[in-house]
C-alpha cells in the first residue's frame, strides 16, 4: 500500500516501507537533501521538517505516519524566491557557523514562531531543543528575537 505525501507542495505516492523514517524518504526517495542526518534518535534536531506546521524529528518519524500530510523541508519553507523571514534572519544575525545543523534550527524555530510570535528567553530555552556542536546558540536567540513580531 503506498503512502501519499505532499512534499513542499508536491504530492508523491511512495511505495515505500510504511516503517521507514521520513528522513530517508526525503533524502534516498526524493532527493531532498537539506534534511541532515544527526544523532538517529531524536535528539540533536538535525533532522527536523515541519508536518502539517509542526516541527517533528524525521529520523524516528515513520513515514506512515506523514500519509496524507503536509511536509515542509528547508528547501521549501521560501516562497516564490523570497526568503522565510527566519531565513532571513539567519543571514542578518550571521547564525551559522559549520552550518550542518541549520536546516533543522531553522524549520524548528519557524514552527516555533508561528506559536509563540514574541517568545521570552524562557519560551525559547524550553522549545528549541536542537543541539549545535558550534554553540551558536546565542546568535540563534538574537535571530529568533529579531523575527519576533506582533499580531
Amino acid at each position: 500500500m503506498a503512502t501519499t505525501i505532499t512534499v513542499n507542495g508536491k504530492a508523491h505516492s511512495l511505495g515505500v516501507d510504511p516503517d521507514t523514517p521520513l528522513l530517508w524518504v526525503l533524502r534516498d526517495t526524493l532527493g531532498l537533501t537539506g534534511t541532515k542526518f544527526g544523532c538517529g534518535i531524536a535528539e540533536c534536531g538535525a533532522c527536523t521538517v515541519l508536518v502539517d506546521g509542526r516541527a517533528v524529528r524525521s529520523c524516528m518519524f515513520p513515514v506512515s505516519n506523514a500519509d496524507g500530510a503536509n511536509v515542509t523541508t528547508i528547501e521549501g519553507l521560501a516562497r516564490a524566491g523570497v526568503l522565510h523571514p527566519v531565513q532571513q534572519a539567519w543571514i542578518a544575525q550571521q547564525v551559522p557557523q559549520c552550518g550542518y545543523c541549520q536546516s533543522g534550527m531553522i524549520m524548528a524555530v519557524a514552527a516555533f514562531l508561528d506559536e509563540h510570535p514574541q517568545p521570552t528567553d524562557d519560551e525559547i530555552d524550553a522549545s528549541i531543543t536542537n543541539i549545535c556542536r558550534c554553540g551558536t546558540f546565542a546568535r540563534v536567540r538574537r535571530a529568533i528575537h529579531a523575527v519576533g513580531r506582533t499580531e
